[in-house]
């Protein structure tokens, strides 16, 4: 969703899309690696293929009527609705269909008889749909009643008119379409649907509003607009635009100025050419190689007198609406594609006449030829159908009857342009200053009045000269547009033809009869399969025409798997040209070996620069899971420089310097993104030596799917047998609910409270020759532990191996060393468990769950209301069972935290046969320390401290709030929030809980 531009142009952010634009223009590029880059993209003919692909872009204001979604199967999907006799360009043609060609009506409707048409297909026109339409380009104006300020604000709080069509439009496209853009802008809406075969070409979306209205950039009036990269060779964007009303010259002027608005401030993210050039500078229009333009441009008829305009029209529609229902006994949405017979001695000819005679007093056809609006390589197709507006709802043909008795114009229309027309346009208007700059040198030396016959004069006169046939008077025997070539921003010839252009006479639903148009683009389109071999053949040559003369060096990848060591017992793809690290789990280390020689005459200096990436991911010459670690000093010219990275080394000739790579993969946003596969191990290292050439690394690891970094919804869903049992499935391909509680939390819980009892019998037993037990020190055991308990990597690939297990769905018992105690497994699986709980997406309390919480305990703080404690705990449940799963995860967790503090507090009561000991409380900031003799330390008291400590620790882990909120707080309101966090998890340790 989408709000308006507010505020003044000094508040907008000049590379953010709407913003207004930089004074200079003043543009900057980044380029990497240009030497591969520019190889690559002299061979881009080896990794593009031809595609084809059918472009329906639709407009339609619908007034703010109810119920109009419900037509848009018919007449946008389907193409119905359209009377033939006024169909417009290519409906009604009757050539047989070719590829990127028309097909007549019959035909048409032959192919669509499967759906069971309402009308007869004689009386029943029909544009390409379905299937045959690889995007959908639907532009909506006035979905709000945009004259109320209430309504004008609805979508900036409530979106269901936004879903409600997208819903319509979904429900109607056949299966497997996709909405790849969407914008709202108030009462303009803008949506971009692929086809199966399509979406996945589809690149760089970008969306973006610009507001036109009150005071110069409120939504009531402006455009959205998206951009998108079709196979990341061709630049497409649409703009839905709701120009100023009014038939007045100030009305006119201001139409202009909204489109002037609307082409200068529109911006789109910045995105990668196919160079691999980045650019930072965001992209406006102009930039693209298709545009297309639609919606209320709000033109109208200038010097026509509404009635006689009406009066003229209706000699052609005055029986358009015999068969159907009057005004008052039909529902504006209930299907509105009713049949109606034209007068059987109607003449097209003279239709398509009365609408050649009234467009030639189009403002919108003056604007263009005066320059005052798209006149900068916009065009449209021929106008062969009755104006869009203003008809009465409910009827066929039926022009404004209410008092105002607005004059019918062509309103609504679709534009369109090319990068080669914009090219042609600009190249006019430097030709035209290049005449004027001319012409004011020779009036400034004095020959203005020179003879004819002596001196040629550069007379450029913007008012007279151009092209004086454009537009003077329209062309009812247009030729039929034909298929325009177009050289695009990266080289590549592409094809545009429009094939349909009409509007749709019998959707009755809105005061404006809905238009669209088809168009046939065919282009090249990138293969990344083929790119990618053509990278390594282009990096491969790269190298073997470097100068011998020049420094020189070899890199030598070490094949051994190294099975000295456990992490490296798998086995790698020996064929691939690179570092395979192989299979990749969470937190276990990879490490691979390459060697670097000096094979020249002369010392070689090399080091690590930063390697392309795309624009969100992280710069450097390393990933952030990838360490690198030299067995040499770097240069002692080269800066101080964190990770190696940029770290210069010398090599004399025939010297070698050994390089370890270890892969690790140990950050939760690491993990989140591998398993949904959002980012990849796949990575090329640049090694670049100084006054030589670089060498291209490719690396490469195969993720192995982990449970960690999830969300409930998500793990509940895991079958049996981990989640590695769905390694090969698609993305995010999980389906239906396993189990009520994530599995993997019951394994852990229910493995804690084994082993919780086992050690306390242990410890019982054995005594463990006078030793303290560990909760005699510790209230927190045996989920707090010292912070050495982990220091220098102590049991880290214990942590990871049990974390596999938890993925496998296999015993943890096996893991562990067989001499391992049952308190250190109890300790260690503890650690994992939190672990576990940390790394979840949405927490067990989720941030919306948290919010309603937080808010009832502050009105009660506020209040001063206090809740018996059976009380409270039945209001947090209310809360907490709107989520089922994340409920019952809670008490899973809270049952095992009870459970074991009751095992500790019975293990805890002193023998009267022994002496008194001490017990520790462990440090936390929430958590006042103090050291007390046990004997002194009721059981009630005692169980309190347990569960101050458990609820400390759980509530940390289990909660989740939004960052931005913790960055704003001050850090008492924190301490409040975190106390209020502890107080809910307290609530359900109690032993009356």
């Amino acid at each position: 969703m989408a709000s308006s531009d507010a505020g003044s142009a000094e508040q907008l952010d000049a590379t953010m899309p709407g913003a207004f634009p930089d004074a200079d223009g003043s543009s900057a590029a980044v380029s990497t690696h240009l030497t591969l880059s520019q190889a690559l993209y002299s061979r881009r003919a080896e990794y593009t293929r031809p595609r084809h692909v059918r472009i329906k872009v639709g407009s339609w204001n619908i007034a703010a009527q109810k119920g109009t979604e419900q037509d848009i199967g018919g007449w946008f999907v389907a193409g119905k609705g359209i009377a033939e006799s006024l169909a417009g360009l290519g409906v009604s043609d009757a050539e047989p269909p070719a590829a990127g060609t028309r097909e007549s009506v019959t035909a048409q409707e032959a192919r669509h008889s499967s759906h069971a048409p309402t009308i007869p297909h004689h009386d029943y026109g029909a544009v390409p749909g379905n299937a045959e339409i690889g995007l959908y380009v639907l532009g909506l104006q006035e979905v709000v009643d945009i004259t109320s300020a209430t309504e004008a604000l609805r979508p900036y709080t409530d979106p269901s008119v936004a879903n409600r069509w997208k819903a319509t439009v979904a429900a109607a496209l056949p299966e497997g379409y996709q909405l790849m853009a969407e914008q709202q802008l108030i009462g303009l809406l803008l949506l971009v649907y692929a086809s199966p075969t399509v979406h996945p070409h589809v690149k760089a979306v970008s969306t973006t509003s610009v507001g036109t209205g009150l005071m110069g950039y409120m939504g009531n009036k402006g455009a959205v607009t998206a951009r998108i990269v079709l196979g990341e060779t061709t630049r497409l964007v649409f703009v839905n635009s709701h120009l100023a009303a009014g038939a007045d010259k100030a009305a006119l002027e201001r139409r202009n100025w909204d489109a002037g608005q609307i082409a200068s401030r529109t911006r789109f993210h910045p995105i990668s050419d196919l160079m691999g050039t980045s650019h930072n500078q965001a992209e406006g229009l102009g930039e693209e190689d298709f545009a297309f333009w639609f919606g209320d441009l709000n033109y109208r008829l200038q010097g026509m007198p509404g009635d006689d305009v009406r009066r003229l029209l209706t000699i052609h529609t005055a029986d358009m609406d015999k068969e159907l229902p009057k005004a008052s006994e039909q529902s504006p949405s209930s299907g509105t594609l009713e049949p109606a017979q034209l007068p059987p001695d109607m003449d097209p000819a003279s239709v398509e006449t009365t609408v050649a005679s009234l467009l030639s007093h189009d403002e919108l056809h003056q604007q263009q030829k005066a320059g005052k609006a798209f006149h900068d390589g916009w065009t449209e197709g021929p106008i062969r159908f009755l104006p869009s507006y203003k008809y009465d709802v409910g009827n066929v043909g039926v022009f404004d009857t209410s008092e105002k008795r607005r004059c019918p114009s062509w309103c609504d229309r679709i534009l369109y342009r090319t990068r080669a027309s914009k090219l042609r346009h600009d190249a006019k208007v430097k030709d035209q200053e290049e005449t004027r700059r001319k012409d004011e040198e020779m009036k400034a030396k004095g020959l203005e009045h020179a003879g004819d016959d002596d001196q040629v004069l550069f007379d450029y006169d913007p008012e007279a000269d151009g092209d004086k046939d454009a537009y003077d008077e329209y062309d009812e025997d247009a030729a039929d547009p034909e298929p325009e070539t177009v050289v695009t921003k990266e080289g590549f010839s592409d094809e545009i033809l429009l094939e349909y252009y009409t509007t749709h006479m019998r959707v009755l639903s809105s005061d404006h009869k809905p238009l669209d148009a088809v168009f046939s683009l065919k282009y090249d389109a990138v293969v990344p399969e083929l790119k990618a071999a053509i990278h390594q053949e282009v990096a491969r040559e790269l190298d073997r025409q470097e100068n011998e003369g020049r420094p020189s060096i070899t890199v030598v990848v070490d094949r051994s798997t190294g099975t000295a060591s456990p992490e490296n017992t798998d086995k790698t793809d020996s064929s691939f040209d690179g570092v395979d690290f192989g299979d990749v789990q969470y937190a276990k280390s990879k490490r691979r070996h390459i060697t670097i020689a000096n094979t020249g005459r002369v010392p070689a200096t090399f080091e690590f620069v930063d390697r392309p990436v795309a624009a969100d991911q992280p710069e450097g010459p390393f990933p952030p899971w990838l360490t690198v670690t030299f067995d040499k000093e770097p240069d002692k010219t080269t800066k101080p420089a964190q990770d190696n990275a940029h770290a210069r080394y010398s090599l004399e000739p025939a010297d070698v310097c050994s390089i370890e790579l270890k892969l690790k993969i140990d950050l939760m946003d690491s993990v989140r993104n591998l398993n949904e596969e959002t980012t990849s191990l796949d990575e090329i290292l640049v090694l670049r030596v100084q006054d030589g050439r670089d060498h291209f690394l490719p690396i490469r690891g195969r993720w192995l799917q982990s449970s960690l970094a999830r969300s409930i919804d998500k793990l509940v869903k895991i079958p049996e047998g981990g989640i590695r049992k769905l390694q090969h499935q698609k993305p995010g391909f999980i389906e239906g609910v396993k189990w009520s509680v994530p599995r993997e939390l019951f394994r852990l819980t229910e493995a804690i409270e084994d082993l919780t009892e086992r050690t306390l019998a242990d410890w019982e037993m054995t005594g463990h020759e006078g030793q303290k037990a560990p909760w005699q020190h510790n209230a927190g055991w045996p989920f707090v532990k010292d912070v050495k308990y982990f220091a220098d990597g102590a049991h880290e690939l214990l942590l990871a191996d049990l974390i596999d297990a938890l993925d496998c769905d296999k015993p943890f018992d096996p893991v562990f060393d067989a001499a391992a105690t049952p308190q250190f497994r109890l300790e260690i699986l503890s650690e994992v468990l939190l672990q576990f709980l940390r790394s979840m997406q949405d927490g067990i309390v989720t941030k919306s769950l948290w919010e309603k919480l937080d808010e009832g305990l502050a009105t009660r703080e506020k209040s001063k209301q206090q809740l018996a404690p059976d009380d409270e705990k039945m209001w947090t449940l209310e809360i907490l069972t709107t989520a089922p799963y994340h409920n019952a995860s809670f008490l899973l967790l809270t049952s095992m935290l009870q459970n074991i503090a009751n095992h500790i507090v019975e293990a805890s009561k002193p023998d009267p046969s022994t002496p008194r000991s001490s017990l520790d409380l462990p440090g936390s900031p929430q958590v006042a320390v103090r050291r007390k003799t046990l004997s002194k330390v009721p059981e009630k008291a005692l169980r309190q401290l347990i569960n101050r400590n458990y609820a400390t620790v759980f509530a940390e882990a289990m909660f989740r709030t939004a960052n931005v909120d913790n960055n704003r707080m001050k850090e008492k309101e924190k301490t409040v929030r975190k106390e209020r966090m502890i107080k809910v998890v307290e609530l359900f340790l109690d032993q009356g809980g």
